[in-house]
């Protein structure tokens, strides 16, 4: 799988728990919300105040650690 920025964060948490530690150093500490988890990886990327620069970083980070353990 590789993540992208339209993907569903409940969908991203489905493929693979091991993408927590990179959501939380990136702010996102309510992963459990029900309304958090529809969101997508850019919506709640933006709504704890990343910019896209940061975004891409987030997605390039979580892609590396996929590939790593696939």
């Amino acid at each position: 799988m590789k993540v992208s920025k339209e993907m569903i964060i409940r969908d991203i948490l489905e493929e693979d728990m091991g993408v927590v530690p990179y959501l939380m150093q990136a702010g996102m500490h309510c992963l459990g919300c029900p309304s958090a988890q529809a969101e997508t990886l850019e919506e709640a990327a933006q709504v704890h105040g990343m910019d896209d620069s940061e975004i891409d970083v987030l997605i390039d980070d979580i892609n590396n650690y996929l590939a790593s353990i696939a």
